[in-house]
């Protein structure tokens, strides 16, 4: 005998919802008593997106069985929800969350290195290998690919649901609220490694001509030895980082 539930998502889930599952309330068919959080990942959503989930009026864990006939609410996080006890089901990041990005998103990765954001990305990271070192290391997985997040063993992640870089940043500030954490330019966007002021006369035959006689201050990354200075694209940068910070990306 098949049973019924219905389901309804909230704020930014309804945008993950594979197009079968728009109609809202949604009604989902299924046997026995499956696990909600199958249920919500078959809709599309993956769980390192849900926050809070309210069944008949009581917060339950992605461990909840379906049972016929449930009303079943779907919260992301930073959602108002009104019941008694809530069991928040996103795990809390000591901040500053440090991420780990799949190859879709090194452009993010970029950006997010120059606020100074602990970024790992490489072009040739595995699924298993980004999974691997989110966990040992306890960082965020970013990522455009449902299925990653959908492992069980991943706690932290989140899809970046969009395919602009400046929207994706966007999102990810408000996401982790990072906007109060931007430490600009002391991380190398080129590795991910902190850089440092360097002396000029260490580094001076590194240096072309003109570079060398119109500027004197210079930061060079510990890991790659990158070299930086406030050439003639710093004022632009100095713009950019100024319009990320009062939230006009």
């Amino acid at each position: 005998m098949t049973n019924l539930a219905r389901f309804r998502f909230f704020g930014s889930l309804e945008t993950l919802l594979v197009r079968s599952y728009r109609a809202s309330p949604i009604s989902y068919r299924f046997n026995e008593h499956p696990g909600v959080k199958d249920a919500i990942e078959v809709m599309g959503v993956p769980h390192t997106e849900v926050d809070v989930i309210v069944v008949g009026g009581c917060s339950v864990g992605f461990d909840y069985q379906l049972q016929d006939q449930d009303q079943i609410e779907v919260y992301p996080v930073y959602s108002a929800v009104s019941v008694g006890s809530i069991l928040h089901l996103t795990p809390l990041i000591s901040p500053p969350p440090r991420f780990i990005l799949d190859d879709h998103l090194g452009k993010l990765a970029r950006r997010l290195r120059l606020l100074g954001f602990d970024c790992l990305y490489r072009i040739d990271f595995s699924d298993d290998e980004i999974v691997r070192l989110a966990l040992a290391e306890g960082r965020v997985i970013l990522t455009r690919d449902r299925g990653i997040l959908k492992q069980r063993r991943v706690d932290k992640g989140y899809l970046v649901n969009s395919d602009y870089v400046e929207v994706q940043l966007q999102m990810t500030l408000e996401r982790y609220r990072c906007f109060d954490l931007i430490e600009p330019l002391r991380r190398c966007a080129i590795c991910n490694g902190l850089t440092e002021a360097v002396d000029k006369t260490a580094i001076q035959h590194r240096l072309l001509p003109k570079t060398a006689r119109y500027y004197e201050t210079f930061h060079r990354c510990r890991e790659c030895r990158q070299l930086y200075w406030q050439g003639s694209h710093y004022a632009r940068l100095k713009c950019w980082i100024n319009g990320v910070i009062a939230g006009q990306l």
